[in-house]
């Protein structure tokens, strides 16, 4: 067994030993971000990006979609089940997710959000700074359903999940540390980033720009590779200004690339078409029950459309970022 095999077997018996005790490892779990993480938000909003129709959520346990940029479940939605949570940080926008309904956390996430607030306006998404305010008011809701002291324990000892940048990264090439700031006024400690996936291995960027050949284009995973860079440093400085502050980066990089380049070897028949229509560009409405050619088993593909991963490609992304994360829980 190799030496990151070890690790790993070592990391889930310390995962499984504290799930042994019948509680979550955190309070909670709150949830920022983009349409990789979104899972509902945007049903709510007045945009075009939505997945809240088939066949979005055709693998999920009811096969009804929920708004999840997926054939199943999100990456996020497995690291919930890794900390030994029974159900899914609800979407803030949802009216029931209200009350007790929040004392596991909330998902604030909104398709086509990113760190750029006119990138989510472009699209009418919610922006990172408003997903910022619905969290204030979700804190507000705890204190009032559970008492200020209940809530400032649930607030600073729960785990903060964001994954933004894939809509916005050429235009916010320099991370601006501010909401990780200001979310950390707000009492969060335990922050896990999310890099960029290599975004000139997706299906729909290799068809715009991959100039008619089906390799990861080669500019648009350096410029991830700088921004994750950047993002790496500004965690190493805030961890140094800020007090209390555990701050992991969650490398989705190298893992999505391997599945891409080494997709027979990681169980995966195709990396380079998705599962939705043509597999070359389809997303959002344009993949939907009309759409021709969507494959049979999903779970064969690294891609369920031209952006997002399969259920079955974010199965393997959660157990890496349980690794990436495991300084967050210990």
């Amino acid at each position: 067994m190799g030496s990151s095999s070890y690790f790993f077997t070592s990391l889930l018996l310390v995962v499984v030993f504290n799930l042994a005790k019948g509680q979550p490892l955190v309070p909670a779990l709150f949830i920022f971000g983009d349409s990789v993480v979104d899972v509902g938000n945007n049903n709510h909003l007045y945009t075009i990006v939505k997945a809240n129709f088939p066949p979005y959520g055709r693998d999920l346990k009811n096969h009804n979609p929920t708004g999840r940029f997926c054939n199943g479940k999100l990456a996020s939605d497995y690291t919930a089940e890794n900390l030994g949570f029974t159900s899914y940080p609800p979407a803030y926008l949802n009216l029931k997710a209200k009350g007790n309904n929040l004392l596991n956390g909330a998902n604030f996430a909104s398709a086509a959000s990113g760190y750029y607030d006119p990138t989510a306006k472009l699209y009418h998404a919610i922006p990172l700074s408003q997903q910022l305010e619905h969290y204030k008011e979700c804190q507000n809701i705890l204190v009032g359903t559970v008492g200020q002291s209940n809530a400032s324990s649930i607030i600073s000892g729960s785990i903060y999940l964001i994954s933004a940048g894939n809509s916005d990264f050429i235009q916010n090439y320099y991370i601006n540390p501010l909401l990780y700031k200001n979310i950390y006024a707000l009492g969060a400690r335990k922050i896990g980033v999310t890099t960029l996936p290599p975004m000139g291995c997706l299906p729909a960027t290799i068809t715009l720009f991959g100039s008619d050949s089906n390799q990861c284009v080669v500019k648009l995973n350096n410029d991830a590779i700088n921004f994750n860079k950047k993002l790496n440093t500004t965690s190493q400085s805030l961890q140094k200004s800020l007090s209390g502050l555990k701050l992991a980066i969650l490398d989705i990089y190298q893992p999505l690339y391997d599945l891409v380049t080494k997709s027979s070897e990681n169980g995966f028949f195709e990396a380079r078409k998705a599962c939705c229509g043509t597999g070359l560009l389809e997303t959002s409405v344009l993949c939907n029950q009309k759409s021709i050619g969507t494959c049979a088993n999903a779970s064969e593909y690294v891609f369920w459309d031209g952006f997002h991963p399969s259920e079955a490609a974010n199965k393997v992304l959660s157990d890496d970022l349980l690794a990436a994360g495991i300084s967050l829980i210990s």
